[in-house]
């Protein structure tokens, strides 16, 4: 008999380690891990069929948690279990009913019912939170209980204006037990919500150092620095969250999302083509082809990317497309070099956007347009900035200007470089592209409208600048000019200082020539084609 009573305490200590280890999965969301522990114990056991119900209801199967709650009819927290059904398929006034009525079977000592009475409100959406608060509240009178603390700061989180309360009763839990990783939790929940994501970054290490098996801190963390913008801490902490937790297709669907954020492309094509297969709901098929397609036109597949992006925006609602998404796929058809497109949909995408300031996306698309040789285009794109912002940089001067003279409008070049000079006028390159742009115009050199410009120009930059090609063609422009206009003396001069640079140039050798020559008959100097 002795040894018979041993093993039967033995037993039951090792289904109660198991109940608990249950619990903790469930704790921990990792529900289908619940599950399996659960599963053989709650036939037993109605603690263990409670938590086994509570996973299968977390894991979107109500009705399945609805018979496993009906098997423990007397039971507090199976009754409780009900309630939570009541609520998650949309019938709170039923719910209500039930916590009511379990809460009144509390007598003067016991507080369990009200505690599950309130548990039920607080884990679901649709009860009178306030009626939570009162049971839990009463409930302190009787116990000091961690989780009635934890289950108030919920509540009080789901209260407008209940912040303070939730922290203080998380933080009562925590003073008291410091390796309350649930706790540590909660407190980085509470300051993230408040988009305090500083405070929540300080919070949730302490819970991942109380308990290192917990991966609810990994996931905090990441969504933490994702909302901060950290983008590789964010999916550093989703990789440990992911050898930690049970890898549910709710984890699978939020990695392949911060794959994606965090610029890992390629790894988000991988598990995007093996999540594609295995999805019911159209609103992640939705969104997995856009994953699927943005990632690959970063990855180096365009044309599937193309195909792909296409699916999503025709499945996707209009008011759900982002206008970074738009812009995305303007890049995408850029590369491709289907110009017009990607013109129409990074307007769509830039005058879809609220942020104040638009400069550094608009500047994108030109130079897009530039490494295109679209110059035009991309100077009408600098153009915007300029318009958008009167005070842009010399360089978005400098580069709307360059780009209507590689487009050879001259004219709106000239209007650009002396706007340039205008708004800037201690730039010299303002000076000697508007000149070049002048000398383009005058292009054999004959009315001088560059002159001015060129001896402004070369006076400032002085004999020893650097770029001497950029010299060569403002000389050179002058030598003609001189030449055309018979004044020796400039000619002389300017002849001497383009010399200098290159004593073998082509329009210097013309002019020697037709100098030399008597007869009429030696070809005039010409200017050279300037590129």
């Amino acid at each position: 008999m002795i040894v018979l009573a041993i093993a039967f305490s033995a037993n039951t200590y090792a289904q109660d380690a198991s109940v608990a280890g249950g619990i903790k999965m469930y704790y921990y969301k990792k529900y289908q891990s619940a599950q399996k522990i659960l599963e053989p114990l709650a036939a037993t056991d109605a603690k263990a069929n409670f938590y086994l119900g509570l996973a299968c209801l977390e894991s979107g199967n109500p009705e399945k948690a609805n018979l496993l709650f009906a098997k423990y009819p007397e039971d507090p927290a199976n009754i409780s279990g009900t309630a939570r059904v009541a609520f998650a398929t949309k019938n709170p006034s039923k719910g209500m009913q039930i916590v009511r009525d379990l809460a009144a079977k509390s007598k003067k000592k016991e507080w369990i019912q009200e505690k599950f009475a309130a548990d039920a409100i607080a884990y679901t959406e649709g009860g009178d939170y306030q009626q939570a608060v009162t049971w839990y509240k009463d409930v302190l009178t009787k116990t000091d209980d961690a989780d009635v603390h934890i289950g108030l700061g919920d509540v009080y989180r789901k209260i407008p204006g209940g912040a303070g309360e939730a922290m203080t009763n998380y933080e009562h839990v925590t003073d008291k037990d410091p390796k309350s990783s649930l706790a540590f939790s909660r407190i980085g929940d509470t300051w993230y919500e408040a988009h305090n994501y500083t405070s929540a970054l300080e919070n949730y290490p302490r819970a991942k150092d109380a308990d290192p098996s917990n991966p609810l801190p990994y996931k905090s963390l990441a969504d933490a620095y994702y909302r901060s913008g950290n983008y590789q801490k964010a999916l550093e902490n989703m990789k440990k969250y992911m050898e930690l937790s049970d890898n549910s297709d709710a984890d699978q669907f939020q990695y392949v999302g911060l794959l994606y954020n965090a610029k890992s492309y390629c790894d988000a094509v991988d598990l995007a083509k093996k999540l594609m297969p295995l999805q019911k709901d159209p609103a992640r098929i939705t969104e997995l082809y856009g994953i699927l397609g943005f990632s690959q036109s970063e990855c180096g597949d365009s044309i599937a990317a193309l195909s792909n992006v296409r699916t999503y925006f025709s499945m996707q609602q209009s008011s759900k497309i982002t206008p970074g998404a738009y812009i995305q796929f303007g890049k995408l058809l850029m590369k491709l070099s289907m110009l017009d497109s990607a013109g129409y949909y990074y307007t769509k995408g830039i005058s879809g956007d609220t942020s104040k300031n638009k400069t550094n996306i608009i500047r994108e698309v030109a130079e897009a347009f530039k490494s295109k040789k679209n110059y035009f285009k991309s100077a009408e794109w600098y153009d915007n900035i300029i318009k958008a912002n009167p005070d842009a940089s010399a360089t978005d001067y400098f580069w709307r200007g360059c780009m209507y003279y590689y487009g050879k409008n001259y004219p709106l070049a000239l209007q650009a470089f002396q706007d340039f000079k205008v708004k800037y006028p201690d730039q010299n390159p303002a000076i000697y592209w508007h000149g070049r742009t002048a000398a383009a115009v005058d292009s054999e050199a004959k009315d001088g409208s560059a002159v001015q410009d060129f001896t402004e120009w070369l006076t400032k930059v002085g004999p020893n600048y650097e770029k001497k090609n950029d010299m060569k063609i403002a000389l050179e422009y002058l030598v003609l000019y001189y030449y055309n206009k018979k004044d020796s003396e400039h000619l002389k001069s300017t002849s001497d200082q383009l010399r200098g640079i290159d004593a073998n140039d082509t329009l210097l050798k013309q002019i020697d020539e037709a100098e030399k020559s008597n007869s009429g008959k030696a070809k005039s100097p010409q200017p050279k084609p300037k590129k």
